[in-house]
Order: C-alpha cells, then structure tokens, then sequence
C-alpha cells in the first residue's frame, strides 16, 4: 500500500516530499513491514522560495532524494503496488527516477478507488478517499500524512478484497 505527499500535481515540475508503505500478505496488513521517509528537497524549496520548516523539524527519517527512492525500491522489489489514484503516485515516483537516471518502475499497480468502481458498477464518478473510508465506515485521521493515507488505503484493499473475492 502506498502513499507519497507532493509538492504539487505535476510530475514534471513538481518533487515527492514523503513516501510510505504498509506490507499486505494474505489478509494481514504487516505493521512492522513499513517504509515511511521525507525526502530532502532542499533543491527544489530553494528554487521556489518556500520554507522547508516542516522537513527540519520532523523527527521522521529524512533522506536525499537518492537515498529515499533507492531505499524505496528496495523495500518495494517486485510487489504489487496499490494506492488511491495510484498512477499519480507512480508517475511522481518514475518522475523522481528519471531525474537520477534510472529506469521506470515495472510494477503492476492496483488502485482501490478503480476497485470500488467496479464492487459498485460505477463508471463516471472519481470517489476521494474520504469518500471511501465513510462508505467502509474507517474513521479518517485528522493528521495528513502519507503514512495515514497508506494505512487507511491498505484497510480499504483490504474491505474490496474480500468483497470482489480477489486472492
């Protein structure tokens, strides 16, 4: 399950601040099988004149760019990836790849807002994950973070799971 929290929407112009992921097997989400880091993006605040307070006072581990995708990829391998609107997720991701000269990723991607739409045969609308956790009845963190986002996701494929009967 993945989350990351970005500077903006576009891949091309816009950086990954935090990146975090729960490990699902079967049907256990692994607490401990977790990856959650900030990415250093001085570079990127410096260029556009925004204050980076946040990063500097984090206690979360925090990385360079670097560092945190190839740790990423790492702890990834060749698992599915699943996420909300997830082609952005791996698009900002590939984005941050092709900066460090690396390829793009190759993962299969799942994504439980497109799961949703299928349990609920719904084909023109774009549920929120807000949306769907109320459907679920998951209580919704008041913090906003990629590691909330990706627990609450992982609990949700966890619900579409059962109910489209995946293996």
């Amino acid at each position: 399950m993945l989350s990351t929290e970005t500077t903006g929407l576009n891949p091309k112009d816009d950086v990954v601040l935090t990146i975090s992921a729960f490990a699902v097997v079967d049907d256990s989400i692994l607490i401990g099988d977790n990856f959650e880091h900030i990415l250093l993006q001085y570079k990127y605040f410096h260029d556009n004149k925004l204050s980076n307070e946040f990063i500097i006072e984090s206690k979360m581990e925090k990385l360079s760019e670097p560092e945190a995708i190839e740790k990423f990829i790492n702890y990834l391998g060749n698992a599915v990836i699943v996420g909300h609107h997830i082609d952005f997720d791996v698009e900002m991701i590939n984005a941050s790849l092709e900066r460090l000269g690396c390829g793009r990723l190759k993962n299969e991607a799942l994504d439980i807002d497109i799961m949703y739409r299928k349990l609920q045969d719904i084909t023109d609308k774009e549920f929120s994950l807000v949306e769907l956790s109320e459907a679920f009845k998951i209580p919704i963190s008041d913090r906003n973070s990629s590691a909330d986002d990706a627990y609450t996701i992982a609990l949700l494929f966890l619900k579409l799971k059962s109910r489209l009967r995946i293996k």
